[in-house]
């Protein structure tokens, strides 16, 4: 069984994605621990709270480093926020550096209506396992006020609000998602079975 671990920020309420992994069968270990975090099959970082927040959180109790190392080798999961701070940096936290693990910048969505909040489609541009089964254009819970602006080569999926933005990113061991999963009904089911599977067949 996977080790599914959720790193713990201390963002607020993670009620909704420890439910979600229940729900499929893993009871997720929540820890800010990096010798939990070691020990993990797959790392999960949820997407409360902002930019500024996690990366100082991290950076205050100087773990950064150990996390920055474990991207580069073992499965990860980043969810809004949690894929937003594997770039340099964003207009949500002027001067606060992201992990740079891709080159580009978290911008604000410039529409008047913001967050961008609830239900929209997920068009796919590449196939990918973690949405087998998953019909393109099906629809994933969103909130958030900030997007992915970026020219790497790891987009496999966009969702247009007054832009188009990436909503679903792969490269080696990193997945990120700007939708909401564990908010997503059986979709969202769906997607962390698939993730979970593939871990599993590493």
């Amino acid at each position: 069984m996977v080790k599914a671990l959720i790193v713990d920020y201390a963002a607020g309420n993670l009620f909704s994605i420890i439910k979600a992994f229940k729900y499929i069968g893993i009871d997720p270990i929540v820890s800010n621990n990096p010798k939990d975090w070691e020990k993990a099959d797959l790392l999960v970082f949820p997407g409360q709270g902002n930019f500024s927040q996690a990366m100082l959180n991290l950076r205050n109790e100087e773990k950064d480093a150990i996390f920055r190392e474990l991207l580069r080798k073992k499965p990860f999961l980043g969810i809004c926020l949690g894929m937003q701070i594997l770039f340099e940096e964003s207009e949500e936290a002027p001067g606060v550096p992201g992990f740079g693990l891709f080159k580009g910048k978290v911008k604000k969505i410039p529409v008047n209506k913001i967050p961008h909040l609830g239900w929209n489609e997920v068009d796919l541009k590449r196939e990918s396992t973690f949405f087998k089964n998953i019909p393109n254009r099906s629809f994933f819970y969103f909130v958030h006020s900030y997007y992915v602006d970026t020219k790497e080569d790891i987009i496999y999926g966009f969702t247009e609000y007054g832009i188009a933005f990436p909503s679903f990113i792969v490269k080696d061991n990193i997945i990120g998602v700007q939708f909401h999963p564990e908010k997503s009904s059986d979709k969202g089911v769906k997607f962390l079975s698939n993730v979970l599977e593939e871990i599993q067949k590493c």
